[in-house]
């Protein structure tokens, strides 16, 4: 059984808090990228994720197969648009944890 080297892949946990006023709107706008996101050349997979205490900050897991991968995602024409809807709903900038694993995935 050959062992894929991992090195490369980057995965980033990104927290997004949305102004409560706002928080379903922001989901429903993160949860349009989804689909078009897990289709981009690299693209692992994509979740959205709500903290379970407060239901105002999402956290998008993301991984992707390199760093090139990484960086065309901005580019994406569904990313931009949608970014752009996002921004003023928001109670504070999103923070990104970019993160490398050095775990292997049980077989």
């Amino acid at each position: 059984m050959t062992t894929l080297d991992k090195s490369a892949e980057r995965h980033l946990l990104v927290t997004i808090r949305s102004q409560p006023a706002h928080r379903q709107r922001v989901q429903g706008l993160l949860l349009e990228l989804i689909e078009p996101v897990r289709r981009e050349p690299g693209c692992l997979y994509y979740h959205l994720l709500v903290q379970a205490e407060d239901p105002t900050a999402f956290v998008l897991l993301a991984g992707w197969a390199n760093e090139e991968a990484v960086a065309a995602h901005p580019t994406h024409p569904a990313v931009p648009g949608i970014l752009a809807l996002v921004r003023p709903l928001l109670a504070s900038p999103w923070e990104v944890l970019p993160t490398q694993r050095v775990s292997e995935n049980p077989t």
